[in-house]
C-alpha cells in the first residue's frame, strides 16, 4: 500500500470520514502505513483524509512515541491556546490557531476496545488539528474570514512563484 499526502486544494481535504465501527487487519494496516508516511514528512499527526482514505482514523507522535485513534470523537474541551501550527497538506504554511488547551478524546485503540484519553498542550492541539481533518476542517478554516483569504492569496502567490521558479 502506498500512501500519497494530499495537498490543498484536494477535494479530498473537504470531505468527512466515515465511522470506523470495527478495528480489523485492514483498518491497523492503514493506520502503520500512516504512521510511516507521518514520519517520512516529518510530521506530528495525520489524518486517514489526507492520504486519500475517508476513514475516522488519525495517527500522532509528538515526541513521547506513536499514537493510533480509531473514531476518535472530542467529547470534552476546556481552556484556551494559541499555537502556530503547520500541516503537511498545507506545506510550508504556519497559522497561528486558536483551540482548547485541554481535550477529552472518546475512540478505539488498537485492540478495538473504547478508551477516553484526556490531553493537554501539545497533544491537544494535534489532537484537535488531526480531529479537524476528520470532519473536512483546515487551518485555514480556523481563522477569521478575511485573515483567512489573506492568507489564500498569499498562498497563490507563494505557488505561482514556486512554478515560476521552476520554469527558469
Amino acid at each position: 500500500m502506498i500512501l500519497e499526502i494530499k495537498k490543498y486544494p484536494d477535494p479530498i481535504l473537504r470531505k468527512k470520514c466515515q465511522p470506523i465501527k470495527e478495528v480489523n487487519e485492514e483498518i491497523r494496516k492503514l493506520a502503520e502505513e500512516m504512521l510511516k508516511v507521518m514520519y517520512a514528512h516529518q510530521g506530528m499527526g495525520l489524518a486517514a483524509s489526507q492520504v486519500g482514505e475517508l476513514k475516522r482514523l488519525i495517527v500522532i507522535d509528538i515526541g513521547e512515541g506513536p499514537e493510533v485513534y480509531f473514531d476518535p470523537q472530542i467529547i470534552k474541551k476546556q481552556g484556551e491556546i494559541v499555537f502556530e501550527e503547520g500541516c503537511l497538506s498545507l506545506p510550508e504554511v504556519f497559522l497561528e490557531i486558536k483551540r482548547a488547551a485541554q481535550v477529552k478524546v472518546a475512540a478505539l485503540n488498537k485492540k478495538g476496545e473504547k478508551i477516553v484519553v484526556k490531553a493537554q498542550g501539545l497533544r491537544a492541539i494535534t489532537l484537535q488539528h488531526e480531529i479537524d481533518h476528520l470532519n473536512g476542517i483546515l487551518i485555514l478554516d480556523r481563522k477569521n474570514p478575511f485573515i483567512r483569504l489573506r492568507d489564500l492569496i498569499f498562498i497563490f502567490f507563494q505557488n505561482l512563484f514556486r512554478k515560476k521558479q521552476l520554469l527558469t
